[in-house]
């Protein structure tokens, strides 16, 4: 029994949390459960970062204080953490002033070793990875991460020398700093093959971050200090904790951030004079039925709501499950019904459902171990997924676990207690069966933890630590023998070739460079996007702001002028085009869906082309209607003042 410290990634918080931030908590909060059952002093760290450009750039096209956005956002961080049963032991946000003064002093030491020197940088800037990218690193003149140009930047910086520590890193990597291994191999070769540059650190012309501590004018590069959360996070130098749990036990990452964290990171903490961490912790990308999410064609999973429709549990159970750990794996809702059905509520539900009703008919509800025999043996069987762990084998873990909970069914099958008359052989069956659930529930833990809680509180005993596991030393009462997993269904849906939503206009403006064009910034509830329309003439731009418009989430991204218009909005128009009346839902809210009655809106990204030929939108009896069916919200139904006829685009 020792110290164990994880954390995750701390997440950028310019929009509202998708499913791979979940994914990523759901993995660290189960490695972190599992090592206090094992008796473990366990510290778990999540939080945001909130000083990165991006979080800059976002707040701008809201029209609202930075600070006001990173504190609303990392509110909802907050509550996924909250929603989804993460057991971190604290939220680090990088705004906060012990974050601040840790960055700049390690900054400053850094500095004041001869590391940090000032000179000019030029070259590649992603907003989106908030790095410098060679153009090695850029397909098609595109950040692969973010399918976006990047900034050509030439500015004044300051350099910290990290090519004076290649041999170190690289001695790390092969040592095993970086898991699973196809992951350490990938930064390895490159550290290989490439070498180490020098790392510009500081950046000019913001006003938004941490100033460096010697020279107001620039502030400190958002990776530089966002890395150092794992220290602030902890109190150092000072603190009891930090003196306590570091270094690191394990860092828990996203595959794109790999080379910050088994790279630069160590690289700044070695520059420092500050031990490395023992374990970077990389997993693959949530993908939707194959393809990488996008917020841009509305193809973003929202985790709190998968949590308000399946339960927490259920997500978490899938996750992990489903995807092979260190791979990219795929979500559809088709796929988690299934594993739910088939999993939870088959193999343990039912087990808890039959064990229940059995106890109570034949027993009064009560059962002690007073002569009890251990005919199952699940404790010995539990006990060997332990050892997975520590080689992050996370799928195998789960996996064998969960084969106890498929025996103890077949048990239960195989000696047919309600068969059974000799009272003596019943109760041993039935407290076998009680006894491996509730050893299963101490393993199943850290990955169902609600659900475990709750079976231990229908079946009246206590989830304990593995090393206080016995047969024999329980008894149990059954105080509820609800099902705890019921089965859902999902009916298939013809698609509707959009995907429709309501969006505020928070603000409005007259394009620089065209006579009819006007852009808008446009809340959408999870997202705030662009849209640039051709309605100057209809619209003044004071006109549109406050008003519910409907806004083509999946439409392809185009420029328009020189401005991106991200979406398209609906407007209906006569036959000469000279009377245009934009789709108003003013009893909707921002994000509200708009659809068909008994078709789902598609995710697929449409051209503005397939939007002309595959969509016949036109205004009857004062409705938009798509062949005689009108468009709805969740509120209303979408009315337009134009004439039977008129085409709705």
């Amino acid at each position: 029994m020792g110290k164990f410290y994880i954390t995750t990634a701390i997440d950028y918080v310019n929009s509202r949390p998708h499913i791979g931030h979940a994914y990523e908590k759901i993995i660290a909060d189960f490695i972190a459960r599992w090592h206090r059952k094992r008796g473990d002093d366990v510290f778990f760290l999540t939080g945001s970062d909130e000083n990165a450009e991006k979080n800059e750039e976002a707040a701008k096209e809201v029209g609202i204080d930075v600070k006001k956005l990173v504190d609303q956002n990392s509110k909802i961080f907050k509550e996924l953490c909250s929603k989804l049963s993460i057991s971190n032991d604290d939220f680090i946000r990088t705004t906060v002033k012990k974050h601040f003064d840790v960055s700049q002093s390690i900054f400053q030491t850094v500095y004041d070793k001869k590391e940090i020197k000032k000179g000019e940088y030029s070259g590649f800037y992603c907003v989106g990875c908030e790095a410098y990218l060679t153009e090695a690193q850029l397909v098609d003149g595109k950040c692969v991460e973010h399918d976006k140009k990047p900034k050509v930047l030439k500015e004044e910086s300051y350099f910290f020398s990290m090519s004076n520590y290649k041999d170190k890193i690289q001695k790390l990597l092969e040592d095993g700093l970086v898991k699973p291994e196809h992951w350490r191999n990938e930064v390895l070769q490159r550290v290989k093959e490439e070498g180490l540059k020098d790392l510009s650190v500081s950046r000019v012309n913001r006003t938004w971050g941490i100033d460096v501590p010697f020279d107001k004018k620039h502030k400190i590069y958002v990776w530089f200090d966002a890395l150092i959360n794992y220290l602030s996070g902890i109190d150092y130098p000072d603190g009891k904790k930090y003196k306590k749990y570091w270094p690191a036990d394990v860092h828990v990452i996203g595959k794109g951030i790999n080379w910050f964290h088994s790279v630069i990171w160590p690289s700044m903490l070695l520059a420092a004079g500050i031990p490395t961490p023992k374990t970077v912790l990389v997993h693959g990308y949530v993908n939707l039925k194959g393809k990488k999410m996008s917020k841009s064609v509305g193809t973003v999973v929202d985790p709190l709501q998968l949590a308000d429709d399946y339960s927490a549990d259920a997500l978490r159970y899938f996750l992990l499950r489903e995807i092979p750990f260190g791979a990219d794996g795929d979500f559809s809702e088709e796929a988690l019904v299934t594993r739910y059905n088939n999993e939870l509520a088959n193999d343990l539900g039912n087990l808890v459902k039959r064990i229940s009703t059995l106890v109570k008919r034949n027993t009064d509800g009560y059962l002690d171990g007073k002569g009890k025999i251990d005919e199952i043996k699940a404790l010995d069987e539990l006990k060997k997924s332990d050892a997975f762990i520590d080689s992050f084998e996370l799928n195998t873990a789960i996996d064998h676990v969960w084969k106890v909970v498929v025996s103890i069914n077949s048990y239960l099958n195989k000696k047919e207690p309600w068969k059974v008359k000799d009272k003596k052989a019943l109760e041993n069956i039935l407290y076998n069966v009680l006894e491996a659930l509730r050893f299963s529930c101490s393993y199943l833990e850290p990955l169902i933890p609600e659900t475990c809680e709750r079976i231990g509180k229908d079946l009246s005993f206590e989830i304990k630590n593995f090393e206080n596991l016995k047969f024999g030393d329980s008894s149990f009462e059954v105080v509820n023998d609800e099902v705890i997993f019921p089965k859902f269904e999902i009916k298939e849906k013809d698609q509707f070739i959009l995907n429709l939503k309501v969006g505020k206009v928070l603000k409005a403006e007259e394009h620089p460079d065209a006579d009819k064009l006007l852009v808008m910034q446009v809340d959408l509830g999870s997202e705030k996007r662009q849209i640039v329309a051709g309605i100057k003439g209809h619209y003044t731009a004071e006109e549109l702001v406050g008003k519910n418009i409907v806004i083509v989430t999946n439409l392809k991204y185009a420029k328009l002028r020189g401005k991106e218009s991200q979406g398209m909005l609906l407007a209906a128009c006569g036959k000469d085009e000279k009377n245009i009346i934009i789709v108003e839902a003013p009893n909707s809210k921002p994000g509200d869906v708009v659809s068909l009655e008994g078709k789902e809106n598609s995710k697929e990204e449409v051209s503005f082309d397939q939007f002309l030929d595959k969509t016949n939108m036109v205004v009857k009896d004062k409705k938009v209607t798509v062949d005689g069916v009108s468009l709805k919200s969740g509120t209303e139904e979408l009315v337009v003042d134009g004439e039977d006829g008129w085409r709705v685009r």
